[in-house]
């Protein structure tokens, strides 16, 4: 059964219906004048990039720490924050321009966003997430100094999942359906306690 894109709004993004309404306008016009995603996405905004981040966002303990590397547009810190009110989201993207993207688009939304890459940020986090960033090998290297003992990377990943898992140890496969959204496939890479 096809489900709306209006029912799938407000159940996935309650308390901030207007806050993704906005972004979604925000990527459709301003995103891909500056080529943060491209110009053939507008019709697909909604079920490609927001909707695509949501299922990740059951993964989180309640009141945890997120970390968003390569945040590019936003995707899935932004999804993620606004879905998960409960959440504290960082988005780290090293490029000036996407910065200034990112920093408009999450105005007044108590996300914060740090520019630079992963392996230069000195903090740490429940979880650290990432969308086409890199394979998963080079993803852990780049991230694990990031995520706090007892936590994990959490990588939203495609077709190739279950290959790029065979070069991570104890890394696990979560195939996640949520009504009326693409299957997802995420990795997690436990760290240890």
């Amino acid at each position: 059964m096809e489900v709306s894109r209006e029912t799938l709004i407000e159940r996935y993004f309650p308390s901030s219906i207007g806050a993704i309404a906005a972004y979604a306008a925000l990527l459709e016009g301003a995103g891909i004048e500056r080529g943060l995603i491209g110009p053939r996405e507008a019709e697909r905004i909604w079920e490609r990039h927001i909707f695509n981040c949501l299922p990740v966002t059951t993964l989180f303990k309640e009141g945890a720490t997120v970390f968003d590397i390569g945040s590019g547009a936003g995707l899935p810190g932004i999804i993620i924050a606004l879905a998960r009110p409960d959440l504290k989201v960082t988005l780290i993207e090293p490029l000036q321009r996407r910065v200034d993207f990112l920093e408009e688009a999450t105005a007044g939304t108590g996300i914060t966003v740090i520019r630079g890459q992963a392996q230069s940020v000195k903090k740490s986090a429940d979880y650290v997430t990432a969308r086409a960033v890199a394979p998963l090998e080079k993803l852990k290297k780049i991230s694990w100094h990031l995520i706090k003992p007892g936590g994990s990377l959490l990588a939203m990943k495609g077709e190739n999942a279950a290959t790029e898992m065979a070069t991570v140890p104890g890394a696990r496969l979560h195939e996640i359906s949520l009504e009326g959204i693409e299957p997802a496939r995420i990795v997690e890479v436990p760290k240890g306690a």
